[in-house]
Formats: C-alpha cells, sequence, structure tokens
C-alpha cells in the first residue's frame, strides 16, 4: 500500500499530538523492539518513534525504514530524530480505525 500526499498530510496532522512511544537505543533494531513496534502498531495504526543520541547504527531515516519494512507499514513522516509509522489495523472495527482520504483519479488539465 502506498500512501497519497493526502493521505500523508492527514496523517501528519493526526501524529503532532501523539506521545512518542519507540526510542530505538544503542542496542538498534532488536526483535523486542521490532514486536513491540508491531504490537502498537496493530493497536494504534500510527506510532511516533525516536532515535536516540546515543545509536551509531542508525539515523531516524534508516531506522524508520528498516521499522517498517519489518512490520510491513509506512513511513509517514522523519523530522530529525523522530519518526512517524502507519499501518492499518485489522483487528480494530471499521468504524474505529482512522479512516484516510480516498485516493482520486489525476484531473485533467483544462486549457
Amino acid at each position: 500500500m502506498e500512501l497519497t500526499s493526502k493521505q500523508r498530510s492527514q496523517l501528519k496532522g493526526l501524529a503532532n499530538s501523539l506521545d512518542t512511544i519507540l526510542q530505538i537505543g544503542k542496542d538498534g533494531l532488536g526483535e523486542n523492539l521490532i514486536k513491540q513496534a508491531d504490537d502498537a502498531l496493530e493497536a494504534r495504526e500510527l506510532i511516533k518513534g525516536r532515535v536516540l543520541d546515543n545509536n551509531l547504527e542508525y539515523d531516524a531515516r534508516t531506522a524508520a525504514e528498516a521499522l517498517a519494512k519489518a512490520t510491513r507499514s509506512e513511513v509517514v513522516q522523519v523530522i530529525g530524530t523522530k519518526f512517524v509509522l502507519y499501518r492499518e489495523s485489522h483487528s480494530k472495527p471499521k468504524d474505529k480505525r482512522i479512516q484516510l482520504v480516498k485516493p482520486g483519479r489525476a484531473k485533467k488539465a483544462q486549457i
């Protein structure tokens, strides 16, 4: 699933009020951190993480991309040391899920 720019913008707005729940420290991306991220994505759909300064292996972009690949999620935003991931939850009822803007067809340019 590839997010459109409108969907990404919507998710960025929702992420502003979120607290950071994942912290990637000097141990990097271990199995426990991946499991924690996977569980959080299933419960919340949208999570915010941070790479601590003592991590020499990852910067925020590479950590977010590696974690997104491991959890089958999408990177929504990376700013400084923080990042936001999104994955639609299949265990939540439809009315409790984040309702993304439907991708539309490209409009033809009018001359």
